[in-house]
């Protein structure tokens, strides 16, 4: 996966900035969905979940049930895999920053038109460390059948927020794009570590039931 990510994220990058044809191709979808029947007021909605106003909080309160939780059951290292998730979090702008004064690409057609510094999307990549990092740390806390429709419903909230700053003219697709793999490749080391706090195992589900007391035996 990192490969992977590293990968589709240096060919948006070197496509952005050699303005190649994968560029052309993605202001054509961009000015498309701008254009598209999908209501302005909702698409800012969506585009402002991923400010760190909204995102961060929700982050905060998954780490502290995740930390508290981790010590109530005495787990060893129970702080390593809170830690990894704010660490990524502060990671974003570190990240984003340097890339958009890289590239210096314009903004699409729109409320921020003439400006420059929208490669990659610092809110795609806030919402998806965010979003995608609370949904780490509470998988293992939730019964099963819950686990699941979490990682499907922050999938779905990521691709919401990319469809709303696209439609409301904040960013391109391919901005969203690169910022998915950035955050990517923050997510996965996020999991990484919280494998090695374990020393391999997977965290204990506090969910599953607990085997049944043996009898006492009788002494007569």
């Amino acid at each position: 996966m990192p490969l992977a990510l590293i990968a589709l994220l240096a060919l948006c990058t070197w496509q952005i900035a050699a303005h190649g044809p994968l560029r052309a191709y993605d202001e054509r979808l961009g000015r498309a969905i701008a254009g598209s029947a999908l209501p302005s007021p909702a698409a800012g909605f969506l585009a402002d979940l991923g400010n760190t106003a909204v995102a961060v909080p929700v982050l905060a309160v998954a780490l502290g049930w995740a930390a508290w939780c981790a010590r109530r059951a005495t787990q060893p290292r129970w702080w390593l895999t809170p830690l990894a998730a704010a660490v990524a979090m502060a990671a974003v702008p570190a990240l984003v920053v340097p890339f958009k004064a890289l590239i210096d690409r314009p903004g699409p057609p729109g409320p921020l038109a003439g400006e420059t510094g929208f490669f990659p999307s610092g809110h795609a990549a806030t919402a998806a460390v965010a979003y995608g990092a609370a949904a780490l740390l509470l998988h293992p806390l939730l019964r099963p059948r819950l686990r699941r429709p979490l990682l499907v419903a922050v999938a779905v909230l990521n691709l919401a927020v990319a469809a709303g700053l696209v439609r409301r003219g904040y960013h391109w697709p391919l901005d969203t794009v690169a910022s998915w793999c950035l955050a990517g490749l923050l997510l996965w080391t996020v999991f990484r570590v919280s494998r090695l706090s374990h020393n391999g195992r997977s965290t204990p589900d506090l969910h599953k039931p607990r085997p049944p007391r043996a009898a006492p035996s009788d002494p007569g």
